[in-house]
């Protein structure tokens, strides 16, 4: 048994962009066949955070926080490049960043095809991703490159208190809008499913099964075991999210792509210009890989709720962090595929 999860886990990564190009498939074509049903599914929330997703981003992140070791937490201080890291490309370059590529598409390039307005609320929307560092899935890349767990951690961790003083003031200046009301219980509910449910549950497992079957057992056999999981629920994550937006897709493909083009460029450059400062820098596989991911990825469920408050549910702005959310976890994954050919 121990020698088979090997190749089971080799079998789905090896042709995860197959699976991948399924699942969109297979999502938009629901989405388009039970069009009415998806959108319940896709009403079923807690504070803008939609459930059956939650349940699936959850068992994604579960088997990193089974890896986390609060004894090895306290020397996350004496290694300090990776955190400095993360918050200079989270806060003061990408929210910039993704503001030019927006600007330059959506006011520029498209004028062709956008009106003045609408270019206005698609740049907002982009800025509202920009603003928004990762929370929930970087746990999931961190773990799919072999981050360090312990180290992902502290960063998300550090990330989330940032967000909490920096987030309106910064999308307020990027935005000229001062009276942003930011929906605090949408941050909450999303610190504590995405969070403290899966930490806690992945302390209390650990101590449980190292105490019964032993550290060699438990790191060698089980965990092994658990990440054929955690990409069967990312696929079945894709499913739903194509499925949800499925309608919108096919109803309206061009300005899907337009909207996409330089929210992947932005991702692209920030996950390269994440990584290969943190090689300069000296920072092991482990660190730099989840580093460039947190950058790179977005807290989407924070964006959304926001550009749907401030603009409304059938805006351009909402529509953008809704392609956000679509064109993300196919680009990181191609960025997981990236940081493990890389892998030094």
């Amino acid at each position: 048994m121990a020698n088979s999860a090997p190749k089971k886990i080799a079998f789905f990564e090896r042709y995860l962009s197959l699976w991948v190009a399924l699942c969109i498939a297979a999502g938009i074509g629901i989405g388009h066949f039970f069009g009415p049903q998806m959108q319940a599914i896709s009403k079923l929330e807690w504070a803008n955070v939609n459930l059956p997703i939650a349940i699936l981003i959850w068992l994604m992140i579960y088997p990193m926080m089974l890896q986390i070791d609060f004894g090895s937490i306290k020397n996350v201080g004496k290694a300090p490049k990776g955190l400095v890291l993360t918050l200079v490309i989270n806060w003061l370059i990408k929210p910039f960043t993704m503001a030019f590529f927006a600007w330059l598409f959506y006011s520029q390039l498209y004028q062709a095809y956008i009106s003045p307005d609408q270019a206005g609320e698609y740049i907002a929307g982009a800025i509202l991703l920009g603003a928004a560092p990762c929370t929930a899935m970087v746990f999931v890349w961190s773990y799919l490159t072999d981050g360090d767990p312990n180290y992902t951690l502290v960063q998300v961790s550090v990330n989330d208190l940032i967000i909490l003083v920096a987030f309106v003031p910064l999308v307020g200046f990027l935005l000229g809008i001062t009276d942003i009301a930011i929906p605090y219980d949408t941050l909450t509910a999303s610190i504590i499913i995405f969070v403290v449910i899966p930490l806690v549950a992945g302390v209390i497992t650990q101590k449980l099964l190292v105490r019964k079957n032993g550290k060699d057992w438990f790191k060698n056999t089980f965990l092994p075991t658990l990440k054929p999981v955690s990409i069967i629920s990312l696929l079945a994550t894709l499913v739903l999210l194509f499925a949800f937006q499925g309608h919108n897709i096919i109803d309206n493909p061009f300005i899907i792509v337009l909207i996409s083009v330089p929210l992947i460029i932005q991702t692209y450059f920030i996950f390269f210009a994440a990584w290969f400062a943190g090689k300069k820098l000296g920072l092991k596989h482990a660190i730099c890989a989840p580093a460039s991911m947190i950058g790179a990825s977005n807290f989407f469920e924070l964006a959304v709720a926001v550009a749907i408050a401030l603009f409304g549910l059938d805006s351009p702005a909402a529509l953008v962090t809704v392609v956000g959310v679509l064109v993300e976890v196919p680009v990181m994954l191609h960025l997981v595929k990236i940081a493990n050919k890389w892998k030094y």
